[in-house]
């Protein structure tokens, strides 16, 4: 169970965290750095609600971006699925981890959430990065920081 501050990011937005950084516009790496990103893009929250449903996407989608990321500083990222080989060498060389949560649970997922709101690209809507504040949000780890990967026996017990 995952308490305390994690930040939403997708396609559009990794893609446009990494050509800022490419550009020496910092600006969002910096947030993120030793921080947590959760592979969703949230619904709008329905009325009295912090966030709409808030599932995880498919991490694989980000597998060209993460390792710039997680090279600067990102330690942990949160989605479901298999994770390519270049990110799983870079979450073992910068001792990340990865975690997945319930797929087809966003409307659960959302009752974790406490407080929500963009922080960088709202332009984007549902793609901008969001800060959530979470508590006993649910996860599993499925690449250690040693490269352990639940989807591949091969990493495991090396």
């Amino acid at each position: 169970m995952l308490s305390g501050i994690i930040y939403t990011g997708r396609d559009q937005a990794h893609k446009r965290l990494v050509e800022d950084l490419s550009k020496g516009r910092g600006k969002g790496i910096e947030m993120l750095k030793n921080n947590v990103i959760y592979y969703c893009g949230p619904t709008p929250a329905p009325k009295g609600k912090v966030i709409g449903s808030c599932g995880p996407t498919t991490s694989s989608r980000m597998d060209d971006f993460s390792p710039s990321l997680i090279s600067r500083g990102l330690k942990v990222t949160i989605g479901k699925g298999r994770r390519n080989e270049k990110v799983i060498k870079a979450i073992k060389q910068y001792r990340g981890v990865y975690f997945v949560t319930y797929a087809g649970c966003g409307a659960l997922l959302s009752k974790f959430i406490q407080e929500a709101k963009p922080v960088l690209y709202p332009e984007l809507g549902p793609e901008a990065v969001f800060k959530l504040k979470v508590k006993d949000f649910p996860v599993i780890v499925a690449i250690d920081s040693l490269g352990n990967d639940i989807y591949n026996k091969q990493h495991l017990n090396k």
